[in-house]
C-alpha cells in the first residue's frame, strides 16, 4: 500500500482547485476589468457554470465509478440540482458582501469570492448526503432475486456458520453444540484466532470444522478466514458466546433465500428484544462508535457492529475477498462494500443476550475502530476497494438488471 495519496485522489483534488481557480480567477477579471458590464449577478452566474463544467468533465474523467460517495458524478440531473441551489447559495453571498460596487479592489472581490465559495460548499455537500442517502437506500431496499446462490462445488450444505473464537477453550464445545442442535446440518467453522490455548482441538473434537491462524488478527481477519473455508449456499457469523440464538439464523438464511443478498441484524430494531443489557460503558462506546460511521457510511446505519449477519455465499466471497480490516470496523467496511456495489441489504431484529464476558477492551478497540474508519476512507479513494468487473462472479439481479453482471458493477 502507497504512503503517499493515490493517483485518483491526487487527480480529483487536483479537478476541485482547477475547478475553483476557474471560478475565483473569472470572477475577479470580470468584475475588476469589466465592472460596468459585468454585475454581480452576471459575472456570479457566467463563473458558476463555466466552474461546473470544468468540474463535471474533469471529475467524470478522473473519479471512481463505483465509490458511493461520487455516484452522483454519473447522474447529470441530480449534479445540474444541486448545482443551481448552491449556485443560488454562493450568488446571494456574493450580492451580501461585493455589494456591487463601481471601482472594487481585488482583495475585495476575493473576500467576497471566497466566503460566497465556503457557504455554497456547506449547502453543496450537506444536499449530495441527504440526496445520496436516499439513493442508497433506494437501491438497497428491494431484493435483488438473483438465481440461488450455490456453495463450494461437490456440496450441499444450505447454511454454513463462522464462529470466530479468541481463547475460548472453556466453553467452544458448548457452543458448537447448541448451533448444531438449533440448526441441524448447518456446517460450523470455527475460527482459532491464535489463542493459544486448547480452543482449536476442543472445537474439532466437538465436530467443527477448524481453522486455525498462527497469530491473533482480529474478529475481521478470523471471520474472513472462516468465510473464505465456508461450503455453504448462505455463508453467516456468530460470536462464541451466542449473544444471538443460533435458531435466529432460520429467519437470516429465510431472507437470503427470499432474494436478499445481505441480511444483518439490527439492535436498534422496533422489535429488537433484549434480555440482558449491555454494561453503560459499552452502550456509550457503541453510540461513539455508530457517530463515527455516519460520516463514513451514505445508509445512516443504525447497528453496523450487530455479531449477527448473514450473505449468498458468492457475495460473501466478493465482499470478504475485497476487505482489508482485520479488527471491528470489518463490520463497517462490509456495509461501504455494500453500498459501492449496489448490492441488496436488509435489517431484521435480534434477540440479545449480553455475555458478562467479553474479549473486548472498550477504550483501546474504540480507538482502533476509529482509526479504521479513516483507513476505510482512504482505501477507498485510492481505489483499493475497486474490483476489476471480470472478477465479481455474481448472477445479475432477477428483475432490475439489463445487461451483464460485470455491466452492473
Amino acid at each position: 500500500m502507497p504512503n503517499s495519496l493515490g493517483p485518483r485522489l491526487r487527480w480529483f483534488v487536483a479537478g476541485g482547485i482547477i475547478a475553483t481557480g476557474v471560478d475565483i480567477g473569472l470572477y475577479v477579471a470580470l468584475r475588476s476589468i469589466a465592472p460596468d458590464t459585468w454585475s454581480v449577478i452576471a459575472a456570479g452566474v457566467l463563473t458558476l457554470v463555466a466552474a461546473s463544467l470544468v468540474s463535471y468533465g474533469l471529475h467524470r474523467l478522473m473519479w471512481l465509478r463505483r465509490d458511493p460517495f461520487v455516484r452522483w458524478m454519473h447522474n447529470p440531473g441530480l449534479f445540474v440540482g444541486v448545482a443551481i441551489v448552491a449556485g443560488m447559495a454562493d450568488l446571494i453571498i456574493l450580492v451580501l458582501i461585493d455589494n456591487g460596487e463601481a471601482a472594487p479592489s481585488v482583495g475585495h472581490l476575493l473576500t467576497a469570492k471566497l466566503g460566497a465559495l465556503a457557504v455554497a460548499a456547506v449547502v453543496r455537500a450537506t444536499a449530495y448526503r441527504t440526496v445520496l442517502f436516499r439513493v442508497v437506500r433506494a437501491e438497497q431496499n428491494s431484493p435483488s432475486n438473483r438465481p440461488t446462490s450455490e456453495g463450494k462445488p461437490g456440496t450441499d450444505i444450505w447454511l454454513s456458520v463462522v464462529v470466530p473464537a479468541y481463547r475460548e477453550a472453556d466453553r467452544i464445545a458448548a457452543t458448537i453444540e447448541t448451533i448444531a442442535d438449533e440448526l441441524p446440518g448447518a456446517e460450523i467453522v470455527v475460527v482459532d484466532d491464535g489463542s493459544g490455548d486448547e480452543t482449536a482441538n476442543i472445537a474439532e473434537r466437538a465436530g467443527a470444522v477448524v481453522v486455525r491462524l498462527p497469530e491473533n488478527k482480529g474478529k475481521g481477519g478470523a471471520v474472513r478466514a472462516g468465510v473464505a473455508e465456508a461450503s455453504g449456499r448462505t455463508i453467516a457469523f456468530l460470536d462464541a458466546d451466542l449473544a444471538y440464538r443460533p435458531a435466529l439464523l432460520n429467519d437470516l438464511v429465510a431472507e437470503v433465500e427470499g432474494g436478499w443478498d445481505v441480511v444483518v441484524g439490527n439492535r436498534k430494531h422496533v422489535s429488537t428484544t433484549t434480555l440482558v443489557q449491555a454494561g453503560r460503558l459499552r452502550e456509550i462506546g457503541g453510540r461513539l462508535v455508530n457517530f463515527a460511521t455516519h460520516a463514513l457510511l451514505l445508509g445512516q446505519y443504525r447497528d453496523t457492529q450487530c455479531g449477527v449477519k448473514a450473505f449468498r455465499a458468492d457475495v460473501a466471497r466478493l465482499l470478504f475477498r475485497l476487505g482489508k480490516i482485520e479488527g471491528f470496523a470489518f463490520d463497517v467496511e462490509l456495509f461501504h462494500l455494500v453500498e459501492r456495489y449496489r448490492l441488496s441489504l436488509h435489517e431484521v431484529p435480534v434477540t440479545v443476550v449480553n455475555s458478562d464476558r467479553s474479549t473486548v477492551k472498550l477504550v483501546a478497540d474504540t480507538r482502533r475502530l476509529v482509526a479504521d474508519l479513516f483507513r476505510i476512507r482512504r482505501f477507498a479513494a485510492r481505489g483499493v476497494y475497486d474490483a476489476d468487473p471480470s472478477t465479481i462472479d455474481l448472477p445479475p439481479p432477477g428483475t432490475e438488471h439489463q445487461g451483464s453482471a460485470a455491466d452492473r458493477y
